[in-house]
């Protein structure tokens, strides 16, 4: 009887053991899922035997789709004490009762500007949320603008005792003049103790402000620290930029993407984007620490305990895209704390989360020197990671070529590949073209990597997207009998190139500018360039003349164009003026808009991190054009998955708008549902009064979709 007792006690310890884990993930309070950045859930009720029956139970409409601007909803909601937080299309606050979807309230941060102030406010994307409470002080944070917002989660109301008046300008801390520069966030902070730590988001171009990471009182906003990722004299790093003063003036470096706690060591880990200008590095020579790394700071005191730069003087704008998940693995008989992360380079990182040392194998190899950029500097090796192997192409041969193209198409393609610069992931580039693979855009995304606890899988959805980028040289100086017309395309090229293309024709996820004066009239586009839109950074460094020249040459505005240009301002750094820009965010496509490479376009991988092998991988969702044709092709995807205990996976994230649950296991599609909008965002699941819930927000808008302004919550029926 006595042995009997001592059996059962232990299968219970040992049941305990093995689900104690993961009992803290049964919720849904922060971007992600949780401080440890996993995406999973310890739910079960929605599992592979039922996942076919969900159906939508509410759906929440914000009221606020801009269809003319490709408005979208990124938004990854929080669930926390039965109420659901996002934001809108126009980056409304609002709170929900999760079970039905009934609205609470909503915050307008339009509202704390005048009217006519208000054509100023720039239109973030806005991935989450961040929630506080101590006791029955209960605070949301969010970016809107330039602002970090704080709102009363009970009523909706700013907070008045926090910064000023419950909102705090992003421009504050980063030790130098940036009132002219543009300042966001598209991610959310993350909260340690009684500090909330925030990234940014910034200009990309030669005029980005420093992406130092701060971190604030939550109660009064007062700053608390910052940690430099341009480092400034006597501080480590700082030898690696050869211009001892380009902490004056560079740039970039930010964390836009967000971040993970590890609440129990007290560490953040904060992913670095690269410094500005992000294609030409002749003005920051050097490896560039922090850009490019992942840091490993004190979320106290904001002090590095370690980093790893996983590209060394980045120029292919190949940021440190989503923040790492938080796990531990079994590797040679031990269990080791670690953290992984994907990049646009389509590797995994996994590193020891005390020292950042590699688990697997990180190689320096050589990679080619031969720019014929004047005046830059390129890294002689970059980090390589052995494995896991590459979850995208890292580089393409004439037998990657679409082969679905018609023969004209693919003559064309064919003939454009053989006159690009290519054969390395590190390609030097080139006023000839340079093809860029993974591209701008490939690899892994915003949406990061999900991992289950449990098996120690990681999983991770990945787009197969080639860029083409071309370099030309750009004029010194404005002649001195310039016209309106000269002014106005010298500061296009400079300034607005680069994302719209040479012939305003539009590149990438950015819109053509051909016709826009259909659109907009001068002083709404002039308001426009000073206030930014999402993707597009506010020019407040720009002179009134220069913008109303922009605006004549983009408009074809002829009664001015050909005026004398005038401008008694004072002009740009001439540290930042750049002999160089590219000719746009230019995808590797055919002139019909499809891609260049052969499918798959979008693939969704399951990774053993015990072994560092994959278990299954699969195409992600579809391309309309061969969709209807019966070709599965995959789709370019943007936005993170869900896994649960019940044994799902569940992904929206593809341009064809449908969610999807997969069978975390085998990776076989179980169920889908097509939604009113493309979903670019991740899911959240949380349970209430014992029912499970799924919810998404559809809101469309990215790769010429349309655009959404629904939250679509789904459950089992007869619940």
């Amino acid at each position: 009887m006595f042995k009997r007792l001592l059996s059962f006690l232990f299968c219970l310890y040992f049941f305990y053991a093995c689900t104690s884990s993961t009992d803290n993930y049964n919720g849904w309070k922060m971007y992600g899922g949780n401080s440890d950045n996993n995406h999973y859930s310890s739910l079960t009720q929605i599992d592979t035997n039922n996942v076919q029956q969900l159906q939508p139970v509410w759906t929440y409409n914000t009221g606020d789709v801009d269809t003319a601007n490709h408005s979208q909803i990124q938004c990854n909601p929080i669930m926390v004490n039965g109420v659901l937080y996002g934001t809108s299309p126009l980056m409304k606050l609002f709170a929900l009762d999760a079970a039905t979807g009934k609205q609470k309230w909503v915050f307008n941060p339009f509202d704390s500007f005048s009217a006519n102030k208000r054509s100023f406010f720039i239109l973030n994307n806005c991935r989450g949320v961040t929630y506080w409470n101590e006791g029955d002080d209960k605070r949301i944070f969010y970016t809107a603008g330039t602002d970090l917002y704080c709102i009363n989660a009970a009523d909706g109301k700013p907070v008045a005792s926090f910064g000023n008046n419950g909102k705090l300008d992003l421009h504050t801390g980063l030790d130098r003049d940036v009132s002219d520069k543009f300042i966001t966030a598209t991610s959310p902070g993350v909260v340690y103790k009684d500090v909330i730590i925030m990234g940014s988001r910034v200009d990309e171009g030669a005029n980005a402000a420093p992406g130092h990471i701060r971190a604030f009182d939550v109660r009064t906003g007062k700053l608390r620290w910052v940690f430099h990722t341009i480092p400034q004299p006597g501080e480590f790093g700082y030898d690696t930029w050869e211009d001892t003063a380009a902490y004056k003036h560079i740039g970039g470096a930010n964390v836009w993407s967000g971040f993970t706690l590890d609440e129990k060591r007290g560490i953040v880990f904060a992913p670095t984007g690269s410094a500005s200008f992000d294609f030409y590095g002749g003005k920051r020579r050097g490896d560039n620490l922090f850009a490019n790394s992942m840091l490993a700071l004190d979320a106290l005191t904001g002090k590095r305990i370690w980093h790893f730069q996983t590209i060394h003087h980045d120029t292919w704008d190949h940021d440190l895209s989503s923040p790492p998940a938080l796990v531990t693995i079994n590797k040679d008989g031990k269990k080791i704390d670690a953290i992984a992360f994907t990049t646009k380079t389509a590797f995994v990182f996994v590193l020891d989360r005390e020292t950042g040392k590699p688990i697997y194998p990180v190689e320096e190899r050589p990679v080619p020197q031969n720019t014929e950029l004047e005046g830059e500097y390129l890294s002689p090796t970059q980090p390589y990671v052995v494995k896991p192997a590459p979850f995208s192409r890292q580089n393409i041969t004439e037998n990657d070529l679409n082969t679905l193209l018609p023969d004209s198409s693919y003559a064309a393609v064919k003939k454009q590949f053989e006159s690009y610069d290519k054969g390395n992931m590190f390609q030097p580039l080139s006023k000839r073209g340079t093809i860029v693979a993974p591209g701008l855009d490939g690899g892994g995304e915003w949406g990061g990597p999900s991992y289950d606890p449990e098996t120690g899988i990681l999983y991770v959805n990945a787009n197969e997207q080639i860029s083409i980028l071309t370099i030309v040289d750009l004029k010194d100086d404005a002649s001195k009998n310039e016209t309106v017309l000269n002014a106005g395309e010298r500061l296009y090229k400079t300034n607005c190139m680069t994302c719209h293309g040479a012939e305003r024709q539009g590149s990438g996820n950015y819109p053509s500018l051909i016709n826009i004066n259909k659109k907009y009239t001068a002083a709404q586009l002039h308001d426009l360039v000073s206030a930014g839109r999402r993707m597009m950074p506010a020019f407040t460094q720009l002179s009134e003349a220069e913008k109303q020249a922009i605006a004549a040459y983009i408009l074809d505005i002829h009664s001015i164009q050909q005026k004398k240009f005038i401008d008694t301002t004072k002009k740009e750094d001439p540290y930042l003026k750049m002999p160089y820009a590219i000719t746009g965010y230019n995808w590797f496509v055919t002139k019909e808009g499809l891609p260049a490479i052969a499918p798959p376009f979008g693939t969704l991988n399951a990774i053993d991190l015990n072994t560092g092998e994959y278990v299954w991988r699969d195409t992600l969702g579809d391309h309309p054009y061969y969709a209807a044709k019966g070709i599965h092709t995959g789709s370019e995807n943007y936005g993170g998955s869900v896994i649960t205990k019940g044994g799902l996976l569940f992904i929206a994230a593809t341009r064809d708008g449908h969610l999807r649950a997969f069978n975390k296991r085998t990776g076989k599609l179980l169920w889908e549902y097509k939604l009113p909008a493309p979903a670019f965002a991740t899911p959240a699941t949380y349970e209430i009064d014992g029912d499970q819930y799924i919810v998404i927000a559809c809101g469309g808008g990215k790769l010429n979709t349309i655009s959404g302004d629904a939250y679509i919550a789904f459950k089992l029926p007869g619940r």
